[in-house]
């Protein structure tokens, strides 16, 4: 009798235990991290009676299990990095394809405006009203570069501010992820299973932010490292993630690492994933690329539309003047420097820009030159204004002297976008017209004729007023009587003093001869405005094999591919991120159908107990009325 109580008590506590736990589960059904629980039951070890045999002695709760797979943990783990890492890139991608895209925001319409207008004076020379309409659109394509560096800066300025944000969140994650490892520790094999849920789910978190590998420890804590093995959690010990200063742009935030020992350490770009890596990947691998090409689109059309000003002369017979400014190339020091080295920088090949960020390093006797991916570049030159040096179409010439491992990051087209400007807006100063006048001796026997006239110095051209060229053969020529020169074909006849050059069409005959004389103002000519209004088509970049209208399609569609690419890719990963959830969800998610029939189950179980110990209490009482007899 007394077995029968004691196996109806173990059974009713087991029960109960039972029921407390699908009511546990059914009201944490949709708590974020939750993993379902179930109690496991074990038979009391039975007792020998006397003749033989064994009576049991009821059942036990062996254990609260919650039901959660490892690896499933795992793969969650890698899955929330990525596809943080992903929405982040895909976000601020997304931002930027649509700034170049855009007619409304984009170059495209005031480029076409401009080339347009151009053309209207190429057509029309003379016209005050044509030449209003160039400066105009040349007014509003400046503007439009303006703004889109502007926007590209505040796009940058709010990735700083994300930055900052997220790793505000992700310290505040992983002191809470140590603080429950250093109780889960304590807590040992009675560590509850919500525990367990709360720094799991902190951990889906960090990883979201971060992205993280997760090895556990024999205490049952988990340390968390980044995927560059740099440790976030050390069993009770969190580490905090802060923002550096950029040693060469102090505006700049880079991510750092404090774990306590010392000074903080670079966490480089490519050793975090998650939003945070997102971020630094989307400014590393978008906005920058993007700023340095737009920079190079606008050094280039400023640099080439310059040149074919100062070639010609305007309607008032004065050497063209440029018609835009920019900045010269950004360069700065590192913040490490020790010698006094500076230096002034100018383009010296507008054809020879690849718009990339350089870094110059000094070894103590010569420098060298590598991009960002660390690919050498050439570099030639001494530094000296003589002899600048020269390295992708940048001129520098230094000042002071450099100490051995000092070491400088060249923006060769960061700032040209945002500080284009008109350095003028005079009608008259449009240089349509072409600088010199020229005619064919009568008597030439070649079919040779003077195809384009240049201005090569301002200063010397100011007292030309004219000159006579005759060739003593088919490779020589004289200039005022001055020389023999020799010619090739294909190549510019130039002034001895250096104030003009000709470029002939034709073949000429020995004898032949040509006057040059200075075009005078109010002229009708169009030939300089021919040069200009065509330099939207004509080879101007990578070494004048590629036109700026195509450099401009070729910016608009690299912008889209690296938004298209971050959105598949996001896609795909959510679609992983999905069948994960949906594993764990079959493991460890509350079913309540299943939770409902098991609250039948055990209710019925329970009350089946319950009337065991009612049979055992009247058998009980049975046996005390027939004793008290």
């Amino acid at each position: 009798m007394t077995g029968m109580l004691s196996t109806g008590s173990s059974a009713l506590l087991a029960f109960q235990r039972a029921l407390g736990t699908i009511s546990h589960n059914v009201a944490n059904s949709t708590t974020e991290g939750y993993s379902r629980q179930r109690v496991d039951m074990a038979a009391r070890a039975g007792t020998p009676q006397a003749g033989g045999g064994y009576i049991g002695q009821g059942v036990d709760v062996a254990r609260l299990q919650r039901l959660a797979d490892g690896l499933v943990f795992g793969r969650q783990i890698d899955s929330s990095g990525e596809v943080g890492r992903l929405a982040s890139l895909s976000s601020m991608a997304t931002r930027v394809d649509s700034l170049f895209s855009d007619g409304s925001t984009g170059l495209s319409q005031p480029f076409n405006a401009f080339f347009n207008a151009s053309r209207g004076v190429a057509a029309d020379p003379t016209s005050t009203t044509a030449r209003s309409a160039l400066l105009a659109a040349a007014q509003a394509l400046t503007t439009r570069w303006n703004s889109l560096d502007t926007q590209l800066s505040t796009i940058e300025a709010e990735t700083n501010a994300s930055l900052t944000g997220k790793i505000g969140d992700a310290n505040q994650l992983m002191r809470e992820i140590a603080d429950l490892n250093k109780a889960i520790a304590a807590s040992g094999p009675s560590a509850t299973p919500d525990m367990l849920d709360a720094r799991d789910l902190r951990v889906g978190k960090l990883a979201n932010l971060t992205g993280a590998s997760v090895i556990k420890a024999d205490d049952g804590s988990l340390n968390v490292f980044t995927l560059g093995g740099q440790p976030l959690v050390l069993g009770a010990k969190a580490s905090t993630l802060t923002t550096l200063q950029d040693p060469y742009q102090p505006d700049r935030m880079q991510l750092g690492l404090d774990t306590g020992n010392g000074t903080p350490v670079r966490l480089a770009d490519s050793n975090v994933s998650g939003s945070l890596g997102g971020l630094l990947e989307f400014r590393g691998r978008v906005l920058d690329p993007a700023r340095n090409e737009l920079g190079r689109l606008a050094t280039v059309f400023a640099t080439e539309f310059n040149a074919a000003q100062r070639a010609g002369v305007d309607y008032n017979g004065d050497v063209g003047a440029d018609l835009f400014t920019f900045s010269p190339p950004r360069i700065a020091g590192n913040a490490a420097n020790t010698g006094s080295a500076a230096f002034q920088t100018g383009i010296a090949d507008a054809g020879a820009l690849k718009g990339q960020d350089l870094t110059l390093r000094f070894d103590g006797s010569s420098w060298t030159a590598q991009r960002s991916d660390g690919a050498p570049v050439a570099m030639t030159g001494s530094g000296t204004a003589a002899d600048p040096f020269v390295v992708e179409g940048v001129s520098l010439v230094m000042s002071g002297s450099a100490a051995a491992g000092d070491r400088f990051a060249l923006r060769p087209t960061a700032d040209a976008a945002g500080s284009l400007k008109l350095a003028f807006n005079d009608p008259a100063k449009i240089a349509a017209a072409s600088a010199m006048t020229s005619t064919s001796d009568l008597g030439n026997l070649g079919n040779a004729r003077v195809a384009s006239t240049s201005v090569t110095n301002a200063s010397a051209f100011a007292g030309f007023n004219g000159a006579s060229i005759e060739f003593l053969d088919s490779t020589q020529y004289t200039v005022d009587g001055a020389g023999p020169f020799t010619w090739t074909p294909g190549s510019p006849i130039s002034d001895p003093d250096g104030a003009w050059s000709i470029t002939l069409a034709g073949t000429p005959s020995p004898g032949d001869g040509f006057t040059l004389g200075r075009t005078p103002a109010r002229s009708s000519s169009n030939a300089n405005a021919l040069v200009f209004s065509g330099l939207d088509t004509a080879g101007t970049l990578n070494g004048g094999t590629v036109s700026l209208t195509v450099g401009l399609s070729e910016l608009v569609a690299k912008a889209g591919v690296e938004a298209r690419h971050a959105s598949l890719g996001l896609e795909a990963q959510q679609a992983i991120d999905a069948q994960v959830t949906a594993e764990r969800e079959s493991v460890s998610g509350v079913n309540l159908d299943e939770e409902a029939t098991n609250l039948m189950k055990y209710q019925q179980a329970y009350q089946a107990a319950a009337q065991v110990l009612k049979t055992a209490d009247t058998l009980f009482q049975t046996l005390l009325v027939s004793v008290s007899r």
